[in-house]
């Protein structure tokens, strides 16, 4: 039932409010200053008020329910306004120290009546039944404190690194440092553990993981400053900490502005459109502002779903193969392409074993076919997505990426700008090894891993994905940019932290040896001479020569032999097949 004060309208309440409370100081102020109460003054600073309320700034329309400090800096500034007003009339009559007496009384009768209201009105009756801990005392943690007084959660206390928070508190909720909190509570467990630290770097993030999670049943994070809508709940938002939190990095020289000037305006085909890169590249190209993507992948389900994503974009989806020259033209011919992004490929190194035929004609003659219909129709950048498989190849799918990155370098150009951008894992794409244990966790299943010293390199999709544009941004033809990804990891460690965070203590690893054409680790470099960037997330390779004439001959024959385990052993001397049978 709707209560009285909703059915007032909200500036005759404003109204009677200004009103009484005026009432009230000038009475106070008059009793403290042994004067008589002036009826006149008090009609006057009423009307004032009323004036500076509704006509200057109009504060009537505040909610105190939802009041800020903001809230209160205007109310402050709508009565130093009407005291402006009624100053010069009484002057002359009634003392200036009365006068500002009067004023602060009222500003202090109107902010308390305010604070009761707010606190009142946002006390939760909720049982508070759990308690949380909230890592990081800044903007975002203060909010959650805010959000978590209407829950079952009671917030302990905050924890926070900066020492000069440290023996403060918000809202009297202690700021402690790490040490002091597990020195306080070293003999309790409670319930959650909040990091509210969405821009923190994995580093810092494992580090408070590693040191604060045995003192909590469950640890919940904040997402990212890009994930988080400024306006919804923080609550909300919060998520159960996973190992992508852990390994997560992100580049402190990501230049947003510089991606945005290259794809700003631009038509952009991605191939393989529909893949974990290719759909994320389709995502920042609307989020940068791109005239138009042309979105191409050979899986129908794939491409429906990033062109459902993005319906509300200017987006063409093109169900084709990269092998298929004359549909393939079609598309640069229709849509006079400025920018391609090329990450359609076979990846899976074991299946790729399996469908070397295949994954040749895919792979190699895919991107050729891609990489002369840019320049043919005079496409300004051509982004060659590669992998750290391509360095020192033991595998058929690691072999295949280099020759394509021997192409692009080698290939007269024209008036196109052709680079490749070689990097290593990403989390949680399809078919890598994360979602592949997160599966087998769900299943009750123990985890395998192929061999306990095997080591990965892992970054976050959308990260890797805004590298690669600014790698493209500063591209100007023949290089190879390879970005930084930090430590490798070992991927027993990966499975052993994956099994902590799931709680399931009865998993267990096992080892199933190497599979077909698996390396124990993966390079970036070819050799240890790389030219530095404006970027130290991105770095450039040694070109390798290779006339493109022979080049060109090389690949007819790869196209035609029966044993084109042979011929690419010819093209790419540094193959060494491993079978691991």
């Amino acid at each position: 039932m709707m209560s009285i004060i909703d059915r007032i309208d909200k500036r005759l309440l404003n109204f009677l409010v200004i009103a009484i409370v005026s009432s009230i100081s000038i009475f106070w102020t008059s009793f403290i200053f042994h004067e008589s109460f002036n009826y006149e003054f008090l009609a006057l600073v009423i009307v004032a008020r009323w004036i500076a309320s509704f006509f200057i700034l109009k504060d009537y329309s505040l909610s105190w329910s939802k009041a800020t400090q903001k809230t209160f800096l205007i109310k402050s500034a709508v009565n130093l306004s009407a005291f402006v007003l009624y100053l010069p009339i009484f002057y002359l009559k009634i003392e200036i120290s009365f006068m500002v007496s009067e004023l602060f009384s009222y500003l202090f009768i109107m902010t308390f009546l305010m604070y009761m209201y707010y606190y009142f009105i946002n006390k939760s009756d909720v049982l508070k039944t759990k308690s949380v801990v909230i890592y990081g005392a800044g903007k975002a943690g203060i909010k959650l404190e805010q959000e978590f007084l209407n829950s079952e959660y009671r917030t302990i206390c905050f924890i926070d690194d900066d020492k000069i928070l440290q023996k403060r508190s918000i809202d009297n909720i202690n700021i402690l440092s790490p040490s002091s909190f597990k020195k306080r509570f070293q003999n309790e467990k409670m319930e959650l553990l909040v990091i509210a630290m969405p821009s923190s770097q994995k580093e810092v993030v494992q580090k408070i993981y590693e040191e604060l999670q045995p003192h909590f049943d469950e640890v919940q994070i904040l997402p990212s400053l890009d994930a988080i809508l400024r306006n919804h709940s923080f609550v909300n938002q919060l998520k159960h900490i996973s190992v992508e939190d852990l390994l997560a990095r992100h580049p402190k020289d990501l230049d947003k502005k510089e991606i945005a000037n290259f794809i700003r305006g631009k038509r952009v085909l991605i191939t393989g459109a529909g893949g974990s890169i290719g759909s994320e590249i389709a995502r920042q190209c609307k989020q940068y502002e791109a005239l138009h993507v042309v979105a191409l992948d050979h899986s129908e389900y794939n491409l429906y779903q990033i062109e459902q994503e993005l319906s509300d974009f200017n987006i063409t989806p093109i169900m084709c193969s990269v092998t298929n020259i004359v549909s393939l033209e079609s598309v640069f011919k229709n849509h006079r392409i400025d920018i391609v992004i090329h990450a359609a490929a076979y990846k899976h190194v074991p299946l790729v074993e399996s469908n070397v035929d295949d994954a040749i004609a895919n792979n190699v003659f895919g991107t050729k076919n891609t990489i002369d219909l840019a320049i043919k129709y005079g496409v300004e950048k051509f982004i060659l997505i590669s992998t750290d498989k391509a360095v020192r190849p033991t595998n058929v799918m690691g072999t295949t990426k280099r020759i394509c990155e021997l192409y692009a370098q080698n290939v007269d150009a024209k008036k196109t700008e052709i680079v490749a951008v070689r990097f290593g894992n990403v989390l949680g794409s399809s078919g890598s090894v994360i979602p592949k244990f997160r599966a087998q966790i769900e299943a009750n299943q123990n985890i395998t891993v192929t061999h306990p010293d095997i080591t990965r390199y892992f970054m976050l999709i959308p990260e890797a994905c805004e590298l690669v544009l600014q790698a493209g941004a500063i591209a100007q033809g023949g290089e190879i940019f390879i970005l930084d990804m930090g430590e490798s990891i070992k991927i027993v460690d990966l499975a052993t932290k994956m099994i902590e965070l799931s709680g399931r203590e009865d998993i267990k690893i096992e080892f199933t040896g190497l599979r077909p054409g698996e390396k124990l680790y993966e390079e970036l470099l070819i050799d240890e001479s790389s030219v530095t960037t404006k970027y130290e997330s991105i770095t450039v390779g040694q070109p390798t020569l290779y006339e493109i004439d022979k080049l060109n001959s090389d690949l007819n024959e790869l196209k035609n032999s029966i044993n084109k385990l042979e011929v690419l052993k010819k093209i790419v001397p540094e193959f060494n097949h491993q079978l691991n049978h």
